[in-house]
């Protein structure tokens, strides 16, 4: 998908070559799902016989400066590309667009013709896009709402940690959020969080100016992995709140680092340096980097790409790691509780970050007496399951069954084990002895309904029997 890179080369090509001409033409398609509060005929005479005197970017959103407002912008949501006719512009795997297909394309959402010739257009063929016409882009959502530019306005090291220190999620899916740093996706999130490491001295630097800013970031990157990379680099279940300052001031420097490689040459993944864990991320099963096997969890919500053997959780999170983001398998206690695991006899919450379905992040406090993050709907979702209640108008004419009384017992185990994540209680839900009487309550309890039915078997065949 796009993300800040290839938005970034975009715009750069428009900058080169579309600035100072006046736009002549101008098709826009009639998709209401991308052009989004404008009729394709309003938004066609808006640009037609417009300059365009600049092309901005801030995440992975841009926008064009006409020589008057509204401005057109583009939020490229999954396949947004933008192609100009005869320039080579940096494609990517979901633009799904050919050199020898029709131009424009059918998947074109705005063309664009110039009074010199030269014509561009922008491309969404899974439609996640959106083209808006706004009057002052920055001022109003989603511009408004973005966080600093991963690679515009980076902040500073005491901004990072400080900023981090309060995030009690997972690093990862706090990266993704494109309200707390703007530009970061995927891909992104998991190279850095794998590269993250100590910058060496004598290390050979080269820089990207952009303006009135520099952006340094290593040259030589198999240099550096040699020197010291081992043990530096970060989970993506991390939370951000337990990173040493060292720690966020190395993570920072590696977001400056790979960003500006990407940008450098222009988003162009074949040119990325061949030890980037990039381009293994879509070898699932048979994926290595430098030689370690790459593994794939769920972090933010996202595929995540990582190296366990590199990647550890520290601190409290060090006890368990999270394996492959699956639900645990055949506990001591004969539980089988989603993004629930066992470590030493204790049940530990592995999977953190997630928000519940009101897009809130619920902390309690497990039997391992330490706070983590859990999804409320995760952590009843056996309950609400397994509730069994009845209608009062059709009890009657219901038989006695096990699998009504086991919902009843399943219920009450479940209810007293919510009840003990809320209040971070130790004790009751997990004891052993208790498993064994409910599981000899629930054994005897079947014994009597199968007598009872064989007994009313018999009952009803004596009485055939007689009428006959």
């Amino acid at each position: 998908m796009p993300e800040l890179p290839e938005v970034e080369a975009a715009r750069a090509a428009i900058a080169e070559h579309c600035l100072g001409k006046k736009i002549i033409k101008s098709i826009i398609a009639d998709d209401t799902k991308v052009i989004d509060g404008v009729s394709p005929k309003d938004f066609e005479a808006t640009l037609t016989g417009k300059t365009i005197v600049a092309a901005h970017r801030k995440g992975k959103n841009m926008w064009l400066e006409l020589d008057s407002p509204p401005f057109p912008t583009f939020q490229y949501g999954m396949a947004g590309a933008v192609y100009i006719k005869g320039v080579a512009v940096t494609k990517y795997k979901r633009s799904a667009v050919k050199d020898d297909d029709e131009w424009p394309s059918k998947y074109s959402k705005v063309f664009v013709e110039l009074n010199d010739g030269l014509e561009f257009s922008f491309t969404d063929k899974r439609r996640f896009a959106k083209v808006r016409l706004l009057d002052n882009p920055v001022a109003v959502p989603p511009i408004s709402e973005l966080g600093p530019d991963a690679f515009l306005e980076p902040m500073s090291v005491d901004e990072f940690f400080k900023s981090l220190s309060k995030k009690n999620i997972g690093i990862k899916a706090l990266l993704l959020d494109q309200g707390f740093i703007s530009g970061i996706g995927n891909w992104i999130a998991d190279e850095v969080l794998y590269r993250v490491s100590s910058f060496i001295s004598g290390v050979a630097a080269s820089g990207l100016r952009i303006g009135a800013i520099r952006f340094e970031f290593c040259s030589d990157f198999t240099t550096v992995d040699h020197l010291n990379l081992h043990g530096a680099r970060i989970h993506p279940l991390q939370s951000a709140s337990s990173m040493s300052k060292e720690t966020c001031e190395r993570l920072l420097n590696c977001i400056h680092e790979v960003i500006g490689k990407a940008v450098e040459v222009g988003a162009d993944s074949s040119q990325f340096p061949t030890n980037w864990i990039f381009h293994s991320r879509e070898k699932k099963g048979k994926a290595f980097v430098d030689g370690k096997k790459i593994e794939f969890i769920t972090a933010g919500g996202r595929t995540t790409a990582y190296v366990p053997e590199l990647q550890k959780l520290s601190g409290v999170q060090a006890t368990k790691e999270p394996q492959k983001g699956k639900r645990a398998k055949g506990s001591k206690n004969g539980k089988d509780h989603k993004n629930v695991d066992e470590v030493d006899g204790r049940d530990v919450i592995v999977k953190t970050g997630e928000k519940t379905s009101k897009g809130r992040s619920v902390s309690v406090k497990g039997k391992s007496k330490d706070t983590l993050n859990i999804s409320r709907n995760d952590a009843v979702k056996d309950s609400d399951s397994s509730s069994g209640d009845e209608d009062p108008k059709n009890t009657s004419r219901k038989k006695p069954s096990v699998g009504n009384e086991s919902k009843k017992t399943t219920t009450k185990k479940v209810s007293k084990r919510r009840k003990s994540l809320e209040s971070g209680d130790s004790t009751g839900d997990d004891d052993e002895n208790e498993n064994n009487r409910d599981h000899k309550k629930a054994k005897k309890t079947k014994k009597n309904m199968m007598k009872q039915n064989v007994e009313s078997n018999q009952n009803r065949r004596s009485t055939r029997k007689k009428a006959q």
